[in-house]
């Protein structure tokens, strides 16, 4: 809802976000404008699976290809969200949340990159709880002209702060910017760190107009602070630029250009190989005392790589040499105490591409040091699942030997065959060991579908509820949680058949019924009964379910003729800490489906449900 000082003409535009078609009309707006408006409840939603429900108020705006923009929100009754879209665009191109730094109120700063119209979206940064906002828009002042850049002495700390009045890169982003001269080929530490915004340094030539050769936004140490190591490629000037990441928030910082040492050696390894190593000497690119050994794999391979050191807690990281687009390395998959108990560590991957490949070793913290032992080993092909009858119970042990997967827990593997459409469980029991369960496919390397820890609700034992995708076989793979467990476990499979059709349900009534194990299950593996009821566009409604048993959650969505259903508003505790509540205001006609469920997996008990008309 929204209500001005002065008169404006609606002009209807659609909107697409979030994966749902939401039409809403756009109000006019001009720079210079400021307008009054109110959130509600009643207004356009959205269900957004990172942060749940928002409402918003949509504007338009006629711009120029380069004009400079800037869209303030503020709101004292909840935390103001701006995002900005091209006319027909379903994702937004800027956005800001508490840019403005006057607690949750919003600034957005943008360039526009065509002629054309823009939408401008003012919403809540989550939940239907809103309220008045004041909008303004006006144009930014051109730029002010780059400085020259500072010289840096090499060594030496600089303080600096960035401010409004600083010039802007081409995506109209502050900065300040300093020079230093470099030798052809040799490495420079530059580090900027930062206790107001999250830092990001970049490098260019200082020939002419900024071309960035590197840059990096968070340090192999963590956190929002920039390290970059840089090796010059020729003897000359070159421009750091000092920046918040977001392009707008001011601040202090401190920035350090200096000479680095030479890289550590690339130490070639070879399956089967062990070497001693001495961690102290050399740094990699995020200025952490590391050593690199390298090797070539091929498609479908599995290693298991193993260090352990009696002085530091130690830590690998794989690198693909090249990536594909890039041309630099990238991780692929690290590990800290695989090895089990103590502080050592196994990394254990399966190879997707042929290519060569790097383990760095290095100690968790930064500053550990000392000798080390690290092993590269070829690990033996998986052997074939067991057949698993649908109805039967297997016993089966967890010994040293058996395959272990990415994350180095030992696992047993069953393979099943399945009907599409239908709902299967998986009841995994121990003594001995926290039991984990997962499904996944059969061709190729395994990849999980779904997974379940605790579901049985008895302690550490694990009940999986899963809806086979297509008809087939499935693997399951019965596990420890931790890398270190073994013992003793049954497994026990079920076919509880199809999905249960939906009920139906009146505007009025009360539904009175009870989540059991036979029930749908939902993707997440919680129990739910669905209940289908025919509502007209516009309607008013106020649905509760009220439960003494479990979580209370309502799901109202519709179903396509497949049988897919997509969530349109849901609830958890807006009744009571554990009983949920929707108010709803209908969009469109049309059949939708109520899914009355329980927040968590595996939860059963009576309910009741209630939906009725509101005012």
């Amino acid at each position: 809802m929204r209500r001005s000082s002065f008169a404006i003409t609606v002009s209807a535009i659609a909107l697409f976000a979030a994966g749902h078609a939401l039409a809403q009309d756009a109000t006019p707006l001009r720079l210079g404008q400021s307008v009054s408006g109110s959130l509600t409840a009643d207004d356009t939603k959205v269900d957004n699976e990172e942060v749940g429900q928002f409402v918003y108020d949509t504007y338009s705006i006629r711009l120029r290809e380069g004009q400079r923009v800037e869209a303030t929100m503020r709101a004292e009754a909840f935390d103001a969200y701006l995002e900005a879209f091209e006319a027909d665009a379903t994702e937004a191109f800027a956005m800001d949340d508490d840019g403005l730094g006057e607690g949750t109120n919003a600034r957005m700063r943008f360039v526009a990159p065509t002629n054309g119209t823009y939408l401008i979206r003012a919403r809540t940064l989550g939940g239907l709880e809103g309220g008045d906002y004041a909008l303004q828009i006006s144009e930014r002042a051109a730029p002010p002209r780059a400085p020259r850049p500072t010289a840096l002495r090499l060594g030496e700390d600089v303080d600096g702060r960035i401010a409004d009045t600083d010039p802007v890169n081409d995506d109209d982003g502050l900065y300040d910017a300093y020079s230093f001269r470099a030798r052809e080929g040799q490495r420079y530490a530059i580090s900027l760190n930062s206790d107001d915004f999250d830092a990001v340094v970049r490098v260019g030539s200082a020939r002419g107009a900024f071309e960035e050769i590197a840059s990096n936004d968070d340090s192999g140490s963590g956190g929002l602070n920039s390290y970059l190591m840089f090796t010059a490629p020729t003897s000359g000037d070159f421009i750091v630029r000092a920046a918040p990441l977001d392009g707008t928030t001011n601040g202090a910082y401190s920035l350090k250009v200096d000479e680095a040492g030479p890289a550590a050696p690339r130490t070639p390894l070879a399956f089967g190989e062990t070497v001693e190593g001495t961690l102290g000497s050399h740094k990699n690119d995020f200025g952490v005392t590391a050593e690199t050994y390298t090797f070539r794999a091929t498609t479908g391979q599995r290693i298991i790589a193993t260090m352990s050191s009696d002085d530091f807690d130690t830590y690998l990281e794989l690198f693909a040499e090249q990536a594909q687009d890039s041309g630099s390395r990238y991780s692929v998959d690290t590990d800290d105490d695989g090895a089990g108990e103590g502080t050592n560590s196994r990394l254990t991957y399966t190879f997707y591409e042929d290519g060569d490949y790097s383990l760095e070793a290095r100690a968790f913290g930064d500053d550990g040091e000392g000798a080390f032992t690290l092993t590269l080993e070829e690990a033996p092909p998986l052997p074939e699942p067991a057949l698993l009858e649908m109805g039967a119970t297997v016993q089966g042990e967890i010994v040293e030997g058996d395959p272990i997967d990415d994350e180095n827990r030992a696992y047993d593997a069953y393979r099943f065959t399945g009907v599409g459409g239908n709902r299967v469980q998986a009841i995994m029991r121990s003594g001995d060991f926290d039991t984990y369960l997962q499904i996944g496919s059969p061709d190729g390397d395994f990849y999980e579908q779904a997974s379940d820890d605790d579901g049985l609700g008895e302690g550490t034992d694990s009940r999986l509820n899963y809806i086979l995708p297509a008809d087939g076989d499935y693997i399951i793979r019965a596990l420890p949680l931790s890398s270190d467990s073994t013992g003793l476990y049954s497994l026990e499979l079920i076919d509880r058949g199809p999905q249960p059709l939906p009920g139906s349900i009146l505007v009025g009534a009360t539904a009175r019924g009870t989540l059991t194990e036979d029930d749908a299950v939902t993707d997440d593996g919680s129990y739910y009964d669905a209940y289908k009821v025919t509502l007209k566009a516009g309607e008013k409604l106020r649905l509760t379910m009220v439960s003494n048993a479990f979580d209370a959650f309502l799901d109202i969505g519709k179903e396509d003729e497949s049988g897919v259903f997509t969530s349109v508003v849901s609830d958890d505790d807006s009744l009571s800490d554990t009983h949920a509540k929707i108010e709803w205001s209908v969009e469109e006609d049309g059949d939708y489906v109520i899914r009355a469920r329980s927040y968590a997996q595996g939860q059963e008990g009576a309910y009741a449900l209630t939906i009725a008309p509101r005012e």
